[in-house]
């Protein structure tokens, strides 16, 4: 518990990226541009679900929402620091910074439940192929969808009214380049104990069992595969998970290293690194992630690709 000035906190500022005044330009065109190729690219994959009959699929189903958390939470934090950078006003009211962490922490954990969605799903079309279209009903589909929602909105919800009881001191600086929980906490004047012990109980729900659930659906995958003895039925079966795998190694990977393991010799500089890793970077690789190594998404976007065009010259065709 921190003892000080207590004021009515009406903003906050935050500090932004450790990068210097010659670099502004430099960082701003590089976020920008990865900020542009988040959004067309969730939005190209959302679109291309959406159209291609072949994709409606449970796991495109999982991986359309997964495109538009994934899309939402890159813009909680990108437009505010892009909008930071041009015009070197790093103020944020009181209000927009509760609003922002709702955000992040709604789609943060609603992306770590759909992964755990995703993995039972391919848990169930691996291990158990003819059984597949009755396990993965349109019935539970939904219902897994309504249960991340629920459990994140509850969750993120639960947070901001814990951190909204605080108060703080006349020290308003965030060392951060958006609301993060943990740099919030460290500003409060009031006790923070009820707020650190539902970090440590609701961080083990997102994060630690669904890491640990997926961890023992790979596991059981493998052991499937490994049974299979043509070369064939393991690269296939490799190849269907290899994406999902990929994405779930740079999600957890840098939320356990920043959060669950902490270090004392942890820099801003190197938090700061870290989180830009998974509130920009991931969010940017993951279309290129799934459209690279998924045969049915590159099928469909020819398909889509090859109508529009028939559809372009026939149009051309009967003007002419």
């Amino acid at each position: 518990m921190k003892m000080g000035n207590q004021t009515v906190v009406s903003e906050f500022l935050l500090l932004g990226l450790p990068i210097g005044p010659d670099q502004q330009d430099l960082f701003y065109a590089l976020f920008l541009a990865m900020y542009v190729t988040t959004v067309l690219g969730n939005l190209l994959i959302m679109f291309l679900i959406r159209l291609d009959p072949h994709l409606h699929t449970p796991m495109y189903l999982f991986l359309s929402n997964l495109s538009f958390s994934d899309l939402c939470f890159s813009s909680v934090t990108m437009p505010k620091l892009l909008q930071d950078m041009q015009s070197h006003i790093s103020s944020i009211s009181y209000a927009g910074c509760l609003a922002q962490m709702y955000f992040f922490l709604l789609f943060a954990d609603l992306e770590s439940f759909l992964l755990v969605a995703m993995a039972y799903d391919r848990y169930v079309a691996i291990c158990f192929p003819l059984h597949y279209t009755t396990v993965m009903s349109p019935r539970l589909c939904l219902s897994l969808l309504v249960l991340s929602w629920v459990l994140t909105i509850f969750i993120s919800l639960l947070h901001t009214l814990l951190m909204a009881r605080l108060s703080f001191c006349a020290d308003n600086v965030i060392s951060h380049f958006f609301c993060d929980m943990s740099a919030l906490l460290k500003l409060a004047c009031s006790d923070i104990q009820i707020n650190e012990t539902m970090i440590f109980i609701l961080g083990g729900l997102v994060i630690i069992v669904p890491f640990l659930l997926i961890f023992s659906s790979y596991a059981r995958i493998v052991s499937s595969i490994l049974k299979v003895r043509s070369a064939r039925g393991i690269r296939k079966a490799f190849s269907t998970c290899g994406s999902h795998l990929s994405v779930v190694s740079l999600f957890y990977g840098t939320i356990i290293g920043l959060y669950l393991c902490p270090s004392a010799n942890n820099s801003t500089i190197k938090e700061t690194v870290m989180a830009v890793m998974y509130t920009v970077v991931t969010p940017m690789l993951n279309p290129f992630i799934y459209s690279l190594r998924n045969r049915d998404i590159n099928g469909a976007l020819r398909r889509i690709f090859s109508k529009w065009t028939i559809s372009f010259f026939s149009a051309s065709d009967f003007k002419d």
